[in-house]
């Protein structure tokens, strides 16, 4: 999608957050219509059904009229999209939208194309029931049938354009690269490459910090909570800008570069799951310190560095040239020999194969065996390989 910063005026701002109010108050209706379904009450009302109930309830309730109706039933008809997503295992059950979390609509038809450009960088688009409201032009706008409207969490507004750009092309060299995901190297290439996602500075992580112990000062409903809480957001929103830039930027190179693109098949959504409390069998009823706040800090490191974005980006820009292969002893299988043992990993960085002495970098090597697709299932040490010269001399003495 192409995304732009929208610039309202406080007027439009509070227009801009009654009409997302709606949508998430639509969106939980039928959210609560769809869970408290039962064999005994029928079929839940579909999109159609609850299109006229939403006629009736304009004309009964002033305030939901002076709203959109265009955005109320889009917002029927997304969730009725995410049932059939839901039903089709393709994506989780719906939940419900909160305040301050999920504020954004959603304007479909004629009146998405209702934008005009000021000047080089400037445009301008009508919103219903909130009018003329500026955005910044960072790049040409798309002839896109809808788009979305979406406030984060640092208050930011944003528009994005529902159309899918074109894929990047192939360089037709025959190229193959083997990519490995790390958190203290974000991304190693088999070519030697490392790549590192930029973070929060020093100074931004001290006041991230001292925010946070402010935070867990401050009064709930206060004021000053409120204020804090949109500091933090401010700076998490720039990390997380200065991620997708990264995301976006490094996505684009390799798929440029490379043919072929090898990445490792990784349950990211079961490695970040919060760790279970393990009982220490010395005192009964306690439990084990420091496990959950270790498996945090892995789990912060592993979103940090962005590994499932990266690699969705990379299937989007170059369809059909990314593959993903096992990963399984990737990072204790030498490049060079192909001999697996644990004892070849050293360190976190450092790998040096035990049968024939070569060392390299940890994450480099298991991308030379990424992009090899080389997926060891066998537990047990192997032996390195015998090279083809030696072979019928070995059959010859047998």
């Amino acid at each position: 999608m192409s995304r732009y910063r929208l610039y309202p005026t406080p007027a439009q701002h509070v227009a801009l957050l009654e009409q997302c109010r709606h949508a998430r108050y639509m969106w939980n209706l039928a959210l609560e219509q769809w869970s408290m379904w039962t064999r005994e009450k029928g079929p839940v009302p579909g999109f159609a059904d609850q299109c006229r109930q939403l006629t009736q309830a304009r004309a009964a309730f002033r305030w939901l009229r002076a709203g959109s109706q265009t955005v109320q039933q889009q917002a029927l008809r997304d969730f009725a999209q995410a049932v059939k997503n839901f039903y089709a295992g393709t994506h989780r059950r719906p939940t419900w939208r909160k305040a301050g979390l999920h504020e954004g609509v959603r304007i479909v038809g004629g009146q998405a194309s209702r934008v005009v450009k000021l000047n080089r960088r400037w445009a301008k688009v009508n919103v219903p029931k909130v009018g003329w409201v500026r955005l910044r032009l960072s790049r040409a706008i798309p002839a896109a049938k809808s788009y979305r409207i979406t406030r984060d969490r640092a208050g930011r507004w944003h528009l994005a354009f529902a159309a899918i750009p074109p894929p990047i092309p192939a360089p037709n060299t025959g190229e193959v690269v083997g990519m490995d995901r790390g958190v203290t190297v974000s991304a190693a290439l088999s070519t030697g490459e490392l790549l590192t996602c930029p973070g929060l500075s020093v100074c931004e992580q001290a006041r991230l910090k001292q925010l946070q112990r402010r935070l867990a000062r401050c009064r709930p409903g206060s004021n000053r909570r409120q204020q804090t809480k949109a500091a933090i957001a401010k700076l998490l929103a720039r990390a997380a800008d200065r991620r997708k830039d990264w995301i976006e930027k490094t996505s684009t190179d390799v798929a440029r570069r490379f043919d072929l693109v090898r990445v490792e098949d990784l349950r990211i959504l079961q490695m970040t799951r919060r760790a279970k409390a393990k009982p220490d069998p010395e005192r009964p009823g306690a439990y084990l310190p420091n496990r959950r706040r270790a498996k945090a800090g892995l789990n912060r490191g592993i979103l940090a560095n962005g590994w499932g974005l990266l690699v969705q980006r990379l299937e989007h820009k170059a369809p059909g040239r990314v593959e993903k292969v096992s990963s399984m002893y990737t990072s204790q299988t030498c490049g060079v020999c192909g001999h697996c043992a644990p004892e070849n990993r050293e360190s976190q960085a450092v790998f040096r194969c035990t049968a024939r002495g070569h060392q390299a970098n940890a994450d480099v090597n298991a991308a030379v065996n990424i992009a090899a697709g080389r997926a060891v299932s066998a537990r047990r040490e192997t032996p390195p390989r015998v090279s083809s010269k030696r072979e019928p001399q070995l059959a010859t003495s047998a």
